[in-house]
């Protein structure tokens, strides 16, 4: 046995993230036995002592760099760990294998120098270590060989002829089981760090193999687990033609925990997948899942369904679009902006925005606006109407125009297959006499609400559409009508015929919109055709128009099996079973709404996982926009009993997500559904209203004014909390407000926000006063940023009192920081400081607390010191400035001095280190 010298004692001490010593410095130690550095390397590398041989595999790096110099030298090197790297101790080689990324790093920087070092003489190493005996060795080298290919320190070269051959080897139905677990482990795991041409060329007949093997299970559990990460890595095309068929084997799989795994990863496969395959094939085999003997299976699956639904999404037919950060934001339409010549009142759709109208040479649109309403109907509540007409033969003149009804119309009128009326917003409008029939149309107000037909790309066409009627007529006599306005009927025979061209467009969401418009016209029609001339108001005949619509809706089932003619939140008379049916089936398919609906009912927590409801409530946001706002009714009755849900857990993650919700769902919407819930929210648990609390700008900005401002004196509230130690609750509430101060005007500001910053600048807890103090200054900023200066001098003056003569020195130094903060920011002229603040700020020069008198030496040394307004000769206060800094540098305490003379380095406030003094 080797004797170990004297300086080598200690070394096991020093792991490889030893930062104070380099492992392998006795190296370098000369004269204890008149051998060269090199050759003293090579003697511990081969020493029968094993404790030796680890100290150099562990010092690898350090050698590197001590030989690198030298090229002769640093081959010699590599010999060296070649042959070390076969030695017979597995601690030894695993050791070695755990160096070879840093050292691939270190070459891959001096790649000029050693360009094919590594691919020659430690990649071999690597992969002859994924089929060493020992099973340690053979970890360690799986991990290297990861972290190799994700820093992309190996060559494609070796990656192809080098990698994927042995992994390849191991993986072969005649290799050894636990090789072969191995190697698929290995292979899924890298599918993601490879090209996509390599990984089909080479890894993806394999897979497809292992997904079948009948000998382990474990092989096809790994080849599951992983499934989603392959298809991300191979693409649409391959996914549908090779992985599609072995997932389905999967899925069906003996073995329960095969199928659990295909579950989880089921999102992942139907994302990279064509929508055709996603709704045939993936949809009907994820209710096999839901609906699988296995419990275990169920509950996975279940998890899984909301991410499922997401993956039909289509953000951009909302009007939204997902940022680089992942937030969902609403999108500006250009239609918008095009037309606002043509409706310069319509803001009422500020928060949510409109789709633009796809066009082509066979689907034209037109665009009627409607005149003013003779009720005084502001253009608010008269925007352009766009109706799409997919047929050519429909027009007889430009795409697109602004005109009135009647000229619109009276185009329309020539072909015979008449799409659409619209009707000016007049009340009682009589018709002459019509196959017989004498009726009166009904008011707007009567028949339809304020929430009807806002889908974008018509985000506000209540008025207009609402009195869209139609009648019944043959024009082999023609009907002779009173006025011009009238005249805008045509035969609910013609609308059915439109409604049976438009079936084979219903993929398009704009075609959606006008379904559901000419199937309101339709039904209005057939209830005008049914109903007494004497019936005025439709509270008087709701049965009847039940009855009625029951009827019509079996009659035309063939017409709108692609569309829902009324949503339970526009029309009262609406069938309760139909609410949670979609208005559009190409969607997604109504099965799995139907089973995303069930996760509420209480026998889904018993049968599947008590925590179903959370699972329910996480994906909320994602199936809401996928179902879009058009189908809002069929989940609003599941997120109201969300809310309510007896676990905190679970409105809690509402809470979080509210916000985005708010989005999708646009102004009027979450005005209706969700400000209800939002205002239950604020009323609950810390844990809840924590949720709440964090989006609460986010929230808020999304509604109108006037419904803002309610929330002002509500706002109040937050500053309670259930734990009077939860200190981080207001320190968020201090952050949102900072944000909050731009949706309200100064006086609001004044008179609801102030007094809680106040509030929170006294708080007990450091952290949150120094946040406050930062809102006092975004009030003040706001005040005179808005010429709201008599504010700005009423709240300077309730600082002064407040702080300056506060009788504790924490209030006295918060007055210091403010000042400062106020001149760092330049919240306020600078005459205005001077006046009111610099002498009261002065005066802490006397102050007996050193706290205080330090922070008053920042604020003028650092800051006010360096602003131009000081620096200016003449300037009368700049004396008074000069001589409080020369009486704290001579200060008796040290750091006053120190922060009264010392030149400032940066030019923001370092608050950490104020703390830090408290």
């Amino acid at each position: 046995i080797v004797k170990i010298p004297k300086y080598m004692v200690g070394f096991e001490d020093y792991g490889p993230d030893c930062d104070s010593m380099r492992i392998t410095a006795f190296l370098d130690i000369p004269g204890q036995d008149n051998l060269t550095p090199l050759a003293r390397l090579e003697k511990y590398a081969f020493s029968e002592n094993i404790f030796n041989r680890q100290i150099i595999a562990r010092g690898l790096l350090d050698v590197f760099r001590d030989f690198s110099n030298n090229e002769e030298d640093f081959l010699t090197v590599m010999e060296i760990v070649v042959r070390l790297s076969e030695d017979a101790e597995p601690t030894v080689r695993t050791e070695l294998m755990e160096q070879i990324p840093p050292i691939a790093i270190f070459l891959q920087e001096s790649r000029p120098n050693f360009p094919t070092a590594f691919s020659d003489y430690l990649m071999p190493i690597v992969v002859r270590y994924l089929t060493d005996p020992n099973n340690q060795v053979r970890k360690a080298s799986q991990e290297a060989l990861l972290i190799l290919l994700e820093q992309e320190l190996i060559a494609q070269n070796d990656i192809e002829n080098k990698v994927c051959p042995i992994l390849l080897d191991l993986s072969a139905p005649d290799s050894d089981d636990e090789y072969k677990v191995e190697a698929v482990n290995i292979i899924c795991k890298m599918a993601s760090m490879l090209s996509k041409t390599v990984v089909e060329r080479m890894l993806l007949p394999r897979f497809c193999e292992l997904c079948g093997d009948g000998k382990l299970f474990q092989v096809r559990k790994v080849c599951a687990a992983s499934f989603g990460d392959i298809c991300n890595a191979v693409g649409q095309e391959a996914t549908e033609r090779f992985l599609i068929p072995k997932f389905f084997e999967l899925c069906s799989d003996s073995v329960w925990g095969m199928r659990k795994a295909c579950a989880e990863c089921f999102m992942a496969v139907s994302y990279t997948t064509s929508p055709e395959v996603r709704r045939s094939k993936l949809s009907p085999l994820f209710i096999n899942l839901i609906s699988d003997p296995c419990r275990w299976v169920r509950q996975a699956a279940f998890q899984s369904l909301g991410p499922f639904i997401s993956t039909f999404a289509n953000p951009s037919s909302a009007g939204l679009y997902i940022r680089e950060d992942g937030t969902l934001s609403i999108r500006p339409s250009a239609q918008d902006v095009a037309s606002s010549s043509c409706q310069p009142g319509n803001n009422a759709n500020i928060t949510s925005a409109s789709t633009n109208i796809v066009s082509s040479s066979s689907e034209q649109p037109t665009e009627i606006k409607s005149e003013s309403s003779t009720d005084g109907t502001s253009a608010e509540a008269n925007p352009l109407i766009c109706v799409e007409i997919p047929r050519t033969d429909l027009l007889k003149e430009g795409s697109n125009s602004c005109g009135s009804p009647g000229e619109a119309l009276a185009r329309l009128s020539q072909n015979d297959n008449t799409t659409a009326c619209v009707i000016e917003g007049i009340k009682d409008c009589h018709v002459s006499n019509c196959r017989g029939m004498n009726s009166r149309f009904q008011s707007a107000e009567d028949v339809f609400n304020t929430f009807l037909y806002w889908r974008p790309p018509l985000p506000d066409i209540s008025q207009d559409l609402e009195l869209l009627q139609s009648k019944t007529e043959k024009h082999e006599e023609g009907c002779s009508v009173s006025k011009a306005i009238c005249n805008n009927c045509v035969a609910s025979s013609e609308i059915k015929k439109v409604l049976e061209s438009l079936q084979e467009h219903m993929d398009d969401p704009d075609v959606q919109a006008q379904v559901q418009v000419l199937s309101a016209a339709l039904r209005a029609a057939q209830f005008e055709s049914i109903n007494d001339y004497e019936t005025k108001h439709t509270e008087e005949s709701n049965g009847k128009l039940k009855n009625e619509l029951s009827t019509f809706e079996a009659n035309h089932a063939t017409v709108e099996k692609n569309t829902l003619s009324s949503s339970s939140f526009q029309d009262d008379v609406s069938d309760q079973s139909t609410t949670s049916i979609l208005k559009s089936k190409d969607i997604i398919p109504q099965p799995l709404l139907d089973q995303y609906l069930s996760m509420t009912d209480p026998a889904r927590a018993q049968t599947v996982d008590t925590e179903i409801a959370k699972h329910c409530a996480y994906s909320l946001p994602g199936v809401a926009l996928t179902l879009g706002r058009q189908n809002w009714h069929c989940l609003k009755d599941t997120y109201e009993t969300l809310a309510a849900d007896v676990q905190w857990k679970v409105r809690r993650t509402l809470a979080f997500s509210i916000h985005e919700l708010a989005v999708i769902l646009g102004d009027q919407l979450t005005a209706a559904d969700l400000v209800p819930i939002f205002n239950g929210f604020l009323k609950d648990l810390d844990e809840v209203r924590i949720g709440v609390l964090k989006h609460l700008y986010d929230f808020l900005k999304l509604l109108h004014a006037d419904k803002r401002r309610e929330y002002l004196y509500q706002l109040q509230e937050f500053v309670v909390t259930d734990n009077s130690r939860n200190w981080r609750f207001r320190y968020e509430l201090a952050e949102q407000l900072i944000l909050i101060l731009e949706l309200y005007n100064p006086n609001d500001v004044y008179d609801y926000l102030r007094h809680i910053a106040l509030t929170l600048c006294s708080d007990k807890v450091s952290e949150v006063r120094w946040i406050s103090f930062k809102l006092v200054v975004a009030i003040l900023q706001k005040f005179y940023a808005n010429n709201a200066n008599a504010l700005g001098l009423n709240l300077i003056n309730e600082l002064v009192a407040r702080f300056r003569h506060c009788s504790k020195w924490i209030g006295r130094q918060a007055f210091a920081f403010i000042c400062q903060a106020l001149v760092e920011e330049e919240c306020m002229p600078v005459d205005h400081f001077v006046e009111h603040l610099l002498p009261s700020l002065l005066s802490l020069a006397s102050d007996p607390v050193p706290n205080v008198r330090v922070l008053l030496a920042k604020a003028l040394r650092q800051t006010l010191l360096e602003k131009a307004y000081f620096k200016s000769v003449g300037n009368p206060h700049l004396e008074a400035v000069e001589e409080t800094v020369l009486a704290l540098q001579s200060d008796r305490d040290q750091d006053v001095s120190f922060f009264a003379s010392v030149k400032p380095k940066l030019n923001n406030m370092d608050t950490t280190s104020l703390e830090k003094q408290n």
